[in-house]
């Protein structure tokens, strides 16, 4: 009998070579590192070869390793040749889109469920991140929408938001101010700290945190107040309590250039999504 190797073997022998390490591999085919090892010991075990010297981290390969490669790259262009050929304008690949944590826990329950009832054979890839990193992304072509924040003047802008102090007024009146903030880079932290330096109020940080989620717990406990759009928390912002006056953001959307019709879809609903929200704000 012959051996059967799954394209998804190949594809990922293939991106772990021409990325470098299984990291950037891992990000190009849309799995995890461990399940990549997994893979690429499947097709070891199939071909009954090591594909790969290990040395610690680097990855160099065989002679059977440098055969394969070259079978294997034939193989993909082949396969995506006939797939592109059989199913010319249909959706044949993941949307990926990317989204700052203020917008994941509603979009994600949401827009992409609307999505999937729309495309039910689409496959999703979405990425929580940054706007920086997101942007970075999308111009790799690592992602096809972009969902963050910027600028009230950038060009990308769907809608805009005031920004707003949030968490306990009391912490408001205090000498030194106890500040809850995500690491940088970050909009708002820098928001929060330059009107807090400009109007002369005494800080301190008291809270500094990579998610979204901690953050709101910390400032609804009472360890501090934050900067952040009414996207953040559920109750009132912050008012009438002396402290300084914050400005704007823009909610901004950044796709990449000629979309499928399912991924341009996601994107009109995505555009839709937010240009309510700002409605609401």
């Amino acid at each position: 009998m012959p051996v059967n190797l799954p394209t998804n073997l190949l594809r990922s022998f293939v991106a772990i070579v021409d990325t470098g390490s299984m990291l950037n591999a891992s990000e190009k085919v849309f799995v995890t590192q461990s399940a990549l090892s997994l893979q690429i010991k499947r097709l070891e075990e199939l071909l009954q070869q090591t594909l790969f010297h290990r040395d610690g981290r680097r990855l160099t390969l065989t002679p059977a390793g440098e055969l394969m490669l070259d079978y294997a790259r034939k193989v993909l262009t082949l396969h995506d040749e006939a797939v592109a050929a059989v199913a010319a304008g249909q959706f044949s690949g993941p949307a990926r889109i990317g989204m700052v944590q203020d917008f994941a826990e509603m979009l994600l329950s949401g827009l992409l469920a609307q999505f999937a009832e729309l495309h039910p054979d689409a496959q999703i890839y979405s990425r929580i991140a940054g706007t920086a990193e997101l942007v970075g992304l999308l111009e790799r072509r690592q992602l096809d929408i972009a969902l963050g924040f910027a600028a009230p003047n950038d060009p990308a802008a769907v809608t805009h938001a005031p920004m707003a102090w949030y968490g306990d007024p009391v912490l408001a009146a205090r000498d030194t101010i106890p500040l809850a903030v995500l690491e940088q880079p970050c909009r708002f932290r820098e928001a929060a700290i330059r009107a807090l330096e400009d109007s002369g109020r005494r800080f301190r940080i008291t809270v500094e945190t990579p998610n979204l989620t901690t953050l709101r717990a910390a400032v609804q406990a009472g360890l501090g107040i934050t900067c952040r759009t009414h996207l953040f928390l559920r109750d009132a912002p912050i008012e009438d309590a002396g402290l300084p006056e914050l400005p704007s953001v823009s909610c901004i959307l950044q796709t990449a250039n000629a979309l499928d019709a399912a991924t341009q879809r996601l994107a009109d609903l995505t555009r839709e999504t937010v240009e309510s929200l700002g409605q609401a704000a």
